[in-house]
C-alpha cells in the first residue's frame, strides 16, 4: 500500500466529473488499499479517488471513532438511490482543503448503491456521520466541494486565501 499525495483547492481536478469504473479488478482493490492508507494517514473519514488525482467514481470511508476497530468501508460506482426529507447539519472539513471546516446542511438519511470490492452489487441504509460522509464524498465524484453548500462570499473568501496559498508555494 502507498500513500498518496492530496489534490489540494483550487487545483481544478478537484471540480471534474469522474468516470464509472468499468471491472472490479486487482488494481481497482489495490487503489482501495491506497486510498485507505492515504485516508487513514492524512488522517480523515472519507476520501474520494479524485482527491489523489484518479478521476474514478470510487470512495472509501472509515467512521469508526479512535480506539476503535477500524471499519474501512469501499464503495465503487456508489449512487445515491434516496435520501430523507429530515435534515441534519455538521461541520464539515476536507483533505483538499486543510484547516477549514464549516456547517453544512444535507439529507439525515441515505440509501446507497454500489460495487463492493469484490465486485458485489451492495445497498446500504446510511444515517448520522456515515450520511453525511457518504453525501460528501459523491459529491467529489461530481465535480462538488462541500464549501458548493455554504454562501457564496465565505465560498469565495476560502477559493481566494487556498489560491493565495497555491500561488506563494509556485513562486
Amino acid at each position: 500500500m502507498t500513500i498518496k499525495p492530496l489534490i489540494i483547492l483550487p487545483d481544478p481536478l478537484l471540480r471534474q466529473l469522474s468516470k464509472p469504473v468499468e471491472r472490479v479488478d486487482a488494481d481497482i482493490r489495490r487503489l482501495a488499499d491506497d486510498m485507505l492508507e492515504t485516508m487513514y494517514d492524512a488522517p480523515g473519514i472519507g476520501l474520494a479517488a479524485i482527491q489523489i488525482g484518479v478521476p474514478r467514481r470510487m470512495l472509501v470511508i472509515d467512521v469508526s471513532k479512535e480506539g476503535e476497530e477500524k471499519k474501512p468501508l469501499v464503495f465503487i460506482n456508489p449512487e445515491i438511490v434516496s435520501s430523507s426529507d429530515e435534515r441534519s447539519v455538521y461541520e464539515e472539513g476536507c483533505l483538499s482543503i486543510p484547516d477549514y471546516y464549516a456547517e453544512v446542511e444535507r439529507p439525515a438519511a441515505v440509501s446507497v448503491k454500489y460495487l463492493d470490492r469484490d465486485g458485489k452489487e451492495q445497498t446500504v441504509e446510511a444515517d448520522g456521520l456515515l450520511a453525511t460522509c457518504l453525501q460528501h464524498e459523491i459529491d467529489h465524484l461530481n465535480g462538488v466541494l462541500f464549501i458548493d453548500h455554504i454562501s457564496r462570499l465565505k465560498r469565495e473568501m476560502v477559493i481566494k486565501k487556498f489560491t493565495k496559498a497555491a500561488k506563494a508555494k509556485v513562486l
